[in-house]
């Protein structure tokens, strides 16, 4: 699988999401203002890969330019705050940009071509670390599962979403190679599809077995026994284990503990935010409601609909079997082993 983001010539590059599966379009971003642009659009979307991108963004945005004696630490706040707004709800955007600022306020006076090139070796370092947190998550997930499990996934979790092997996404593909998954169950995740789109593209081409079904149709599958486990994803994840994840997963998750299904969320420590305290203090982005009237450009509802559109939901902790980090598999209470995890 080829990793939607890279550095190259000194410019970001982003496999455009928007235009898969039918195109592999790639965009290549040149400032800050081009990647707040293509996160903002979900040119790149995906928590860890929204973080990745917006470690690069910053480095593109302290470039000199017409201002090269400004304060660095007064630019990056400028840059900072552009893409920090892009998407509320995923937590390592932020935390993305904390780590950039600690670099920032660092290096300061060695000016900004120097910070902005400290910022791709941090923006390099993330990428990399990534990487190998993806690899320890998928080794730790797939063990979770055993032969012959179909398993239902939500939204998009794989390498288009981090960079690497993915976090629910590569839980899956190790799953496979160890005989540890028979079938995926995608489902479509309205309103813009990233598991129709998305998901069935890279499982389509990683040879994995799926059937996409309509997000409606979960609870007709566990009513028939046809789920041995859900194993999803999360933009950000409070202090105590609530999580907030793409629009639909609070459903499916109150269906998996109705038929006593185990519902597994997997994320790296970067999506756990200690400075929210519970799901009732996550920001739930809201999107354009012509992303519910209409699909791929054509109107679904009647001229002048009101819809609304919020981007995720909050699945409370106690619905939640385990949450597989890359420090390990953290069960209830939730609050203890997240602490401990992070060595708070």
């Amino acid at each position: 699988m080829v990793s939607p983001i890279r550095w190259s010539d000194g410019a970001l590059e982003l496999l455009d999401q928007t235009r898969l599966p039918a195109e592999e379009v790639w965009l290549r971003c040149e400032s800050d203002e081009d990647v707040a642009a293509a996160i903002r659009r979900l040119a790149v979307r995906g928590a860890p890969a929204i973080g990745l991108a917006a470690a690069y963004g910053a480095a593109l945005g302290m470039r000199s330019g017409g201002d090269g004696d400004a304060d660095p630490r007064v630019r990056f706040e400028r840059v900072a705050t552009e893409l920090a707004s892009t998407r509320p709800t995923a937590a390592n955007l932020r935390w993305a940009l904390d780590r950039a600022r600690e670099v920032v306020v660092e290096r300061a006076g060695d000016g900004s071509d120097a910070v902005a090139a400290a910022l791709v070796e941090l923006a390099d370092e993330l990428a990399a670390g990534q990487r190998e947190a993806d690899r320890r998550m998928a080794e730790l997930g797939a063990a979770l599962l055993e032969p012959g499990d179909r398993v239902l996934t939500h939204c998009n979790t794989g390498p288009l979403a981090t960079g690497g092997l993915g976090t629910a996404g590569g839980v899956l593909a190790a799953a496979w190679d160890a005989g540890h998954l028979s079938q995926v169950w995608v489902g479509e995740t309205r309103p813009l599809l990233q598991g129709a789109r998305l998901t069935a593209w890279e499982l389509g081409r990683a040879g994995i077995p799926f059937r996409l079904v309509t997000d409606a149709s979960v609870g007709a599958l566990m009513t028939r026994a046809l789920v041995d486990r859900v194993v999803v994803g999360a933009d950000r994840i409070a202090r105590n284990g609530d999580v907030a994840n793409k629009i639909g997963t609070y459903t499916i998750a109150v269906l998996a503990a109705r038929h006593g299904v185990p519902f597994f969320v997997v994320a790296p420590l970067s999506t756990i935010d200690t400075a929210t305290p519970t799901g009732d203090a996550i920001a739930i982005e809201e999107r354009d409601p012509a992303e519910v009237t209409s699909v791929a450009g054509h109107d679904v509802a009647p001229v002048g609909a009101a819809a609304a559109n919020f981007a995720f939901d909050v699945t409370p902790r106690e619905l939640v079997s385990a949450i597989v980090t890359e420090a390990g598999v953290l069960e209830p209470p939730f609050e203890e082993s997240i602490a401990g995890a992070l060595g708070s």
